[in-house]
């Protein structure tokens, strides 16, 4: 949804809201941990966070609290929302002179310890109403070889509305700056309360 001025509070929880049994807007549910679906572009972006325990606790608590969208000109309505399967929120993101809201809802978890990978993470789908369609998956990992912690950012999308398709290559280009600038806002987020 585009709009020429910022939408308020109101108007955004009432998307929300509007959106908590809207359908997904794309078939391929669940899949973002596997290979790139036929027909979608792929985004990743990854970061080391650091080494050891307190960075993974610190990243994970970081992830909780949606600190990965933090941007300036993007945002998670709302921050303080549970990660949980069926947890709907929107991203308000400032562009180009108009503001745009995104709805999307928690398809999975990812909590799972192997001998390679401690992982602990989500994914969120796009909902009617959404520019795109698609998923995106948000893990902090910690590998058990060299005791680094890892944000990574991967994500599938295309189109999905007709002003997105029309504007397709400017919608692509911010997605590339959102991998891009994601993982730099979580190493900050990391690193600032690293004196907690």
């Amino acid at each position: 949804m585009f709009f020429l001025t910022k939408p308020s509070r109101e108007r955004i929880q009432r998307l929300i809201d509007s959106c908590r049994t809207a359908p997904f807007n794309y078939a391929e549910v669940g899949q973002s941990l596997g290979p790139t679906p036929a027909g979608y572009a792929s985004n990743h972006g990854r970061v080391r966070l650091g080494y050891g325990e307190v960075i993974f606790n610190k990243a994970v608590e970081a992830l909780r609290n949606w600190k990965m969208f933090d941007l300036g000109w993007v945002s998670l309505c709302w921050p303080d929302a549970e990660i949980e399967v069926g947890t709907t929120v929107a991203a308000l993101a400032r562009h180009f002179g108009f503001w745009s809201l995104h709805p999307a809802r928690v398809v999975f978890l990812v909590d799972d310890d192997d001998a390679r990978t401690r992982r602990k993470g989500f994914a969120y789908g796009t909902l009617q109403g959404h520019g795109e369609r698609g998923e995106e998956t948000f893990i902090i990992e910690r590998l058990h070889a060299d005791d680094s912690v890892w944000y990574d950012l991967r994500s599938f999308s295309r189109p999905g509305q007709p002003l997105t398709t029309l504007g397709y290559p400017i919608a692509r280009m911010l997605q590339k700056r959102f991998a891009r600038e994601s993982p730099q806002t979580m190493l900050k987020a990391i690193w600032e309360c690293r004196g907690d």
